[in-house]
């Protein structure tokens, strides 16, 4: 099967989910929340993402996850993933609960496609606020694409993760889980990385995007994943997007569609005058997306 194939696949019998001037999505991708070892690249940014996670869930926003949330590959339980982020996983449930929660899966977290994944295994946590175990994610569906569509228009946003167009992590991704568990992962420490990743092999990164950029012309689609970690939004080149990762040196990276506008926004440790610490949410690019324009409900982030 080709990757056009593999990638068309995802949209077929995708759901669809509104996208007017009234509805706010955030999209997050590649998180790989870990279980707390030196392993865990989410850990040094977790901070960063509860503090976004938080606005967002503040402001009315629905919460969409472009796959790899939590990171699979190198750790064999889940269960160990929420116990150790629990606070995040707490808010993420606060998400489900007022129905503004999308999750899809990526390859590193490819397991979540098993019928009734959510409930046999993020059914409940144990919450460490209220010291009792409470409902996670019960009935939860995780998808490999969704559309966001604006039946006024025909506007259609594509997403998913985008593993589709690379074949060592979507047909062999049992194999390749086999080598990052067992082989990559301790020499990681060493400082030697896994080649056939897309986010730490730059050749394999920069053909990767081109599969995904030519794909989404030359259907004429706009075309949302992650996988690569690199964020890229160009109003000039608006086919093809990416929401990057959480998982960057000193920042995380997503995407806001609000008021018919889709916007790559940064959140980092920054520092004021008085030399006090804050997260700081800074808009890198935006594309304005065809369509009426309206403010109407608009609501401004707290100053800083």
């Amino acid at each position: 099967m080709s990757y056009q194939s593999r990638i068309r696949q995802a949209f077929e019998n995708a759901p669809i989910f509104p996208l007017n001037n009234q509805t706010r999505y955030v999209l997050f991708s590649d998180c790989h929340r870990g279980d707390g070892s030196s392993n865990d690249n989410f850990l040094k940014n977790q901070n960063l993402y509860f503090t976004a996670l938080r606005c967002y869930y503040d402001r009315g926003f629905t919460y969409v996850e472009l796959g790899d949330g939590d990171e699979l590959w190198e750790n064999r339980k889940m269960s160990q993933i929420i116990e150790l982020h629990s606070d995040v996983f707490r808010l993420l449930s606060l998400f489900y609960k007022r129905n503004r929660l999308i999750m899809l899966y990526g390859n590193h977290d490819m397991e979540k496609k098993k019928k009734n994944y959510s409930d046999t295994v993020c059914g409940t946590y144990f919450c460490t606020e209220s010291q009792c175990t409470e409902p996670l994610f019960p009935g939860l569906k995780f998808y490999e694409g969704i559309l966001l569509e604006n039946p006024c228009n025909g506007l259609r946003l594509y997403l998913t993760h985008g593993h589709q167009v690379d074949f060592f992590n979507s047909t062999c991704w049992k194999l390749n889980r086999f080598l990052v568990r067992y082989f990559w992962r301790p020499f990681e420490r060493f400082g030697v990385l896994d080649p056939t990743s897309a986010a730490k092999n730059y050749v394999h990164k920069d053909q990767i995007e081109q599969r995904l950029s030519s794909y989404a012309s030359e259907n004429e689609i706009t075309l949302i994943t992650g996988h690569t970690h690199r964020p890229r939004l160009h109003a000039s080149s608006p086919y093809y997007m990416n929401t990057g990762s959480c998982v960057h040196p000193s920042c995380i990276t997503c995407m806001e569609i609000e008021n018919n506008k889709i916007s790559l926004v940064k959140w980092a440790l920054s520092v004021r005058c008085d030399q006090t610490l804050f997260v700081e949410r800074t808009v890198l690019s935006d594309y304005l997306m065809p369509g009426k324009y309206s403010s109407s409900s608009y609501t401004p982030y707290p100053k800083k």
